[in-house]
């Protein structure tokens, strides 16, 4: 069995933000693809509804960060709940690689809402107005420890309403379930291996729980989802 006591620090070829092509829109667009399939957009768009349900939104636009955004297709998950619900939400989506900003720029040319930038989110300058929410959707894992207390800490101080992170649960059965959506969906070599160091470099709850205890977060919500993932809502007000 795959050893996964502690979190990984293997690299994954996505991490490597120069990169572009066909191989990396096939794999955005499965991941996306799969994510869906499996429920992911809902876990988080579960804790948007939680975090506005403190607050009057559906008078007041809403100003909502996705931070490593992939293509898009989480922001139009929320454009769409909005434009049903009649709430008015601001998205931007950021992300450090230029082609994947502009593939998920030409999936969402039909949403005049959604604005997408180019940008590291350690720059000083990617923060500079603040934003009601801030989404971490299947990003968190892919920074170590250091760089993940100081990412948070910079959520925090940015984040008006509060902060939503969905990301992968530490475990070898997911591990072991994944090699297997791989076949089913035909997942290129790419996307395979990530995939397998993504889990790798998941988390457990008890991690989740520490990070919130260093950085003295209260309040918040850490919960297990379908499929093999943690919702951490945090409440910033």
């Amino acid at each position: 069995m795959v050893d996964t006591t502690y979190r990984s620090e293997l690299p994954e070829v996505m991490d490597n933000f120069s990169m572009e092509g066909e191989i990396l829109k096939d794999a955005l667009d499965k991941i996306a693809g799969i994510n869906q399939l499996l429920g992911g957009n809902k876990v988080t768009l579960d804790g948007v509804k939680k975090l506005l349900s403190t607050t009057a939104g559906t008078t007041t636009e809403i100003n909502i960060l996705d931070v490593g955004c992939g293509n898009g297709d989480m922001l139009r998950v929320l454009a769409d709940y909005a434009a049903t619900h009649h709430l008015k939400f601001k998205l931007t989506g950021i992300d450090a690689n230029a082609f994947t900003i502009q593939h998920a720029s030409r999936l969402s040319a039909a949403y005049e809402n959604i604005n997408y930038e180019c940008i590291d989110i350690f720059d000083k300058s990617a923060l500079s107005t603040p934003y009601d929410i801030i989404l971490c959707t299947l990003t968190l894992h892919h920074f170590k420890d250091p760089e993940l207390l100081q990412l948070l800490s910079i959520f925090k101080e940015n984040a008006q309403l509060g902060i939503v992170i969905n990301d992968l649960q530490r475990s070898a059965v997911p591990y072991y379930l994944f090699i297997a959506l791989c076949f089913v969906f035909r997942l290129n070599k790419m996307s395979k291996e990530d995939g397998l160091v993504s889990i790798l470099r998941g988390f457990k709850r008890k991690d989740l729980q520490q990070y919130a205890n260093q950085l003295k977060l209260v309040n918040t919500s850490i919960r297990w989802k379908w499929a093999f993932r943690y919702q951490w809502i945090i409440p910033t007000i």
